[in-house]
């Protein structure tokens, strides 16, 4: 397929479901031909009909009956919601599918485990490309992060080179920090260097239990409901123990670990539901800034954890001499970042540019093809 590069640039869409498995967020965004500064045209986001919210999360664990069945039928679910997510951003932003060179699409992961069983390992993101392609009428790149497993890699996270291009700066190291169903960080040294991983938890555990207490509710917002409680400090101790905290990057992780079976080894059943949520909070923020190095002085945070005034109040004070902010302030708001990173990944496939950084994602000495993007026929 040529390559459509106008005076203007190219336009991009990104798709992505997240780990919170709340819905799609859709951005569509311009690159210029020669390279520059991307700009944003249009979000749009779409929540997950309950049927299939309930659906993907059930995938997530194993056991299931006819999953294979199952998971297929969720892919194809995934694709309309994408494909609907897609036109209404075009609609919204006056821009047909003919116009669009290619769209960047997640898929919802319900299995991750790079590097396991084989020596291999695999990740699974439900998604039937070919039906996105089909619905959207426009070239679909997908598959993004089995490539990288297949190389040594983690296939996880891959936005820290678009969080270079976005966020790094030549004069300050910069934090980069998103927080969705799990937390990521991107760590851009001044002198150009990037690593990046997942930290843990970000608001799986949180969603989960309040959930589970608060019938109806599917996330706190504001972090309100943990704001009422007190942080268990036996219980935070207990948690922080899990080996993943202590491991050394490259890491990535998903519900294969922290879901509810991991929760309920360090309940005793004893615990006030409220503080339960506090001490899941300060999880969240510990297990962050732990991973920090010393010295941070800007965290830049994106995703729904960015709108958890709580949790934002906890990492700012748990990093007393940094600055902690939202994205916005870095001119990309929390809520597009990981549509735009898409839309990034999409851009640099068809430019025939690597999408994905071989150091973050693969041990040093590893081969790694550094490319990890793999497109689905149109």
């Amino acid at each position: 397929m040529s390559v459509r590069i106008s005076s203007t640039g190219e336009l991009f869409i990104g798709l992505m479901s997240g780990t919170s498995l709340d819905g799609v967020d859709a951005v569509l965004a311009r690159f210029p031909a020669a390279g520059g500064d991307m700009q944003v045209l249009g979000h749009q986001y779409s929540p997950f009909p309950s049927a299939l919210r309930e659906e993907l999360l059930a995938l997530n664990a194993p056991g299931g009956v006819d999953e294979l069945h199952r998971a297929a039928l969720a892919g194809n679910a995934v694709a309309r919601s994408y494909a609907d997510t897609a036109a209404q951003l075009l609609e919204a932003c006056s821009v047909v599918p003919a116009e669009v060179t290619a769209l960047g699409a997640h898929g919802q992961t319900v299995r991750h485990r790079p590097g396991e069983f084989d020596g291999c390992g695999y990740t699974t993101q439900l998604l039937n490309g070919a039906l996105l392609a089909e619905q959207s009428g426009i070239a679909t790149i997908c598959d993004l992060r089995s490539r990288d497993v297949a190389a040594g890699g983690q296939g996880a996270p891959l936005v820290p080179a678009f969080h270079r291009a976005q966020f790094g700066s030549a004069e300050r190291d910069v934090a980069a920090l998103n927080i969705g169903g799990i937390s990521n960080v991107s760590l851009l040294a001044a002198d150009g260097t990037t690593t990046g991983f997942d930290c843990g938890p970000g608001n799986c555990l949180m969603d989960l239990w309040i959930a589970e207490h608060q019938p109806g509710s599917r996330y706190d917002a504001g972090g309100a409901w943990a704001a009422t409680g007190k942080v268990i400090p036996t219980l935070l101790a207990d948690m922080l123990a899990e080996p993943y905290f202590s491991m050394p990057p490259p890491r990535s992780t998903g519900r294969d670990l922290f879901n509810r079976v991991w929760l309920t080894r360090y309940l005793s059943g004893s615990e006030k539901a409220e503080d339960v949520q506090a001490t899941l909070l300060e999880l969240t923020a510990r297990s962050i800034v732990d991973t920090l190095p010393a010295g941070t002085t800007e965290l830049l945070v994106c995703g729904g954890g960015a709108l958890n005034g709580t949790l934002m109040a906890r990492l700012q004070a748990l990093l007393p001499t940094a600055q902690v902010l939202p994205s916005d302030a870095r001119g990309l708001p929390v809520m597009q970042v990981e549509g735009a990173a898409f839309a990034w990944l999409a851009m640099r496939f068809m430019r025939g540019l690597a999408g994905n950084l071989a150091r973050v994602t693969a041990p040093p000495g590893r081969g790694h093809s550094g490319r990890s993007t793999q497109p689905e026929p149109a």
